[in-house]
């Protein structure tokens, strides 16, 4: 039974399979540190999904933390947010054992992002590529979440987690709460700086596609110089998503990172070019990440600190998921100690 003024729950999770960009932050993070206010809330660094593709294991390590740090210095207090490292919390591999058996092999099969990592990485076709939607609904169900945050590629999923989940509901009766997805409508999603047909990402193989939160301001600012704007002669600054991706693109993050309207932003060019738009929006960008770059780089040197964080985060979460996976494993027949 819920408590009357309890508040409504959100998970969220982010793989450590590449350092956080831009697009994270803009799209995701930026927004999570208000949420605490009204949301109970769960963010943790997925490192078991990560290894479906392989993974340098001391870089795995240190992004994680890293990962941690940065989820930190984005404004998410570990005193109001539960912020924990997946594999810490064994539930999540135990649930996701029970769901596989719950999740069809066809809806399985059916999951985008299954057809596209096999394509990316048609040598290692495993199967916890395949069955890492299962995961991901224990990740989700196990905190009993109202609320899930996803960019619109996820949705899918989360779509299929609530398909197992009321799948499980009927056969033992109440015992996961369908949760529903959570797609920001502002900033949800930023392009590649070199390809604005594609979403911005950790794993993009040309690195000037991609600004880490990390980069120092030289860096941005270089990458910035060379994003792909468009070839029309006008040269104008003006949003035009399906004739000018590139610009549009840079006038998303410059109106993320500044909160002027596109109109606005516009005028503020008007007659100028790409020439001066250009670093302009490096320079936002430098002046948004600065704190966060900084502050990150403060955290990492006290491990101590973020070995608390860690630790104690895994031991609420663990309270929390050990609560569903008992009820989970009286309901399909296993001796519960």
């Amino acid at each position: 039974m819920e408590e009357k003024n309890a508040k409504k729950v959100m998970l969220s999770g982010i793989q450590p399979s590449g350092d956080l960009t831009l697009g994270s932050y803009l799209g995701a993070i930026k927004n999570w540190s208000e949420r605490a206010e009204i949301f109970d809330c769960y963010y943790f660094m997925a490192d078991l999904h990560s290894i479906t593709v392989r993974q340098n294991p001391a870089d795995l390590r240190r992004r994680t933390i890293e990962q941690l740090a940065q989820y930190i210095a984005c404004g998410l207090d570990p005193e109001k947010n539960t912020l924990f490292i997946q594999s810490h919390v064994p539930a999540h591999t135990q649930l996701g054992w029970v769901l596989n058996c719950y999740t069809m092999f066809g809806e399985l099969s059916r999951m985008t992002q299954f057809k596209d990592k096999s394509a990316k990485n048609a040598e290692n076709i495993n199967g916890g590529l395949f069955t890492y939607p299962a995961l991901m609904a224990a990740d989700i169900l196990l905190y009993q979440p109202d609320y899930v945050p996803v960019g619109s590629d996820q949705k899918q999923h989360v779509e299929l987690c609530r398909d197992v989940a009321t799948r499980f509901n009927n056969i033992y009766g109440d015992v996961f709460k369908i949760p529903e997805p959570y797609i920001p409508k502002v900033g949800a999603r930023v392009m590649s700086l070199v390809s604005p047909e594609n979403k911005m990402s950790k794993s993009d193989k040309d690195p000037n596609g991609t600004v880490y939160l990390l980069d120092q301001p030289d860096v941005i600012m270089r990458k910035f110089k060379k994003a792909v704007t468009d070839s029309d002669t006008e040269r104008c600054v003006h949003y035009d998503l399906a004739n000018k991706p590139g610009v549009s693109n840079l006038m998303s993050i410059y109106s993320a990172c500044t909160g002027k309207t596109f109109e606005e932003i516009e005028a503020e060019f008007e007659g100028q070019g790409y020439g001066a738009f250009k670093p302009a929006v490096g320079e936002a960008v430098v002046e948004t990440l600065r704190p966060i770059r900084e502050e990150s780089e403060r955290l990492l040197k006290d491990k101590a600190y973020l070995e608390t964080v860690y630790k104690a985060g895994a031991d609420k979460a663990s309270y929390i998921a050990n609560k569903t996976l008992r009820k989970v494993y009286k309901k399909v027949g296993f001796v519960v100690k």
